[in-house]
């Protein structure tokens, strides 16, 4: 859009300069309508703008030209003006929807992936007292537009230091770490995310989905975390319908090194 822009205003420049000095050329000394220079800006401004007020028009071959190269520049200088201040404000009214805007919220619930299970979780939200009443920012490129407007939406892959960065996640107190079965190693994935999370945020809560949540990765973490067990959660929601997460809050995070669901 910066070349766009530039590009315009220099077109404007050009015209400006063009037909304004073949007016004051040609009628300077034979119009009284544009006896000044004066008289010549607030005429180029009137017809390139082809608004027309017909105070001031040239009278000679020359000036005529000017003049018609003055509208056809106008036209098209005012239409992409107008089309890109347009495409500006749509743009900046929508990037929540799209993802891109900055989110400002502090002591929220931050998201890493929307999968099914994030979903049924978002669902559950309003069941636990930590989490109700928090703002909520969901960070992905699995889906292309924010799933749940009452949210924030960040578009991008959670791994990514801009990501982390637009989601807040330095103001998190809960984080969620979803496992993407698109990966051959999801759980290696996973914990390389989440060692970029506590890298950056030392205080908050951290569940992570795991397929194996034995492994002796986790070991390797930094601060302790919570793993939540895919198949449990799985036989959880096919035996009860619901994300029960209630007995990971019950115990304090600190009584072990890894809490495991």
């Amino acid at each position: 859009m910066r070349k766009q822009i530039f590009f315009l205003l220099l077109l404007l420049a050009v015209s400006f300069v063009l037909t304004t000095s073949l007016v004051w050329a040609f009628e300077g000394e034979s119009n009284p309508r544009l006896a000044t220079f004066g008289d010549v800006v607030w005429w180029w401004v009137i017809t390139s703008s082809t608004v027309g007020y017909g105070d001031a028009v040239p009278l000679t071959a020359g000036g005529r030209v000017a003049a018609t190269i003055a509208v056809v520049v106008g036209i098209y200088l005012y239409t992409n003006f107008i089309t890109l201040t347009a495409d500006s404000i749509h743009r900046a009214l929508d990037k929540e929807r799209l993802g891109t805007a900055q989110v400002t919220a502090q002591n929220h619930i931050v998201l890493c992936e929307y999968t099914a299970f994030a979903d049924e979780l978002l669902q559950e939200l309003h069941r636990y007292d930590e989490l109700a009443n928090r703002e909520v920012v969901i960070v992905s490129e699995l889906v292309s537009v924010n799933p749940y407007p009452q949210h924030y939406f960040v578009r991008g892959v959670p791994i990514s230091p801009a990501a982390l960065a637009q989601a807040n996640i330095q103001q998190a107190d809960y984080i969620f770490v979803f496992a993407n079965v698109r990966f051959q190693e999801p759980d290696l994935k996973t914990l390389h995310t989440v060692a970029r999370i506590q890298r950056l945020n030392r205080h908050a809560r951290i569940f992570v989905e795991m397929h194996h949540p034995n492994s002796s990765f986790v070991q390797y973490l930094s601060r302790p975390v919570t793993v939540l067990d895919s198949r449990a959660m799985l036989e959880s929601l096919l035996q009860h319908h619901t994300l029960n997460l209630a007995p990971h809050f019950a115990a304090p995070l600190a009584d072990a090194p890894v809490q495991r669901a």
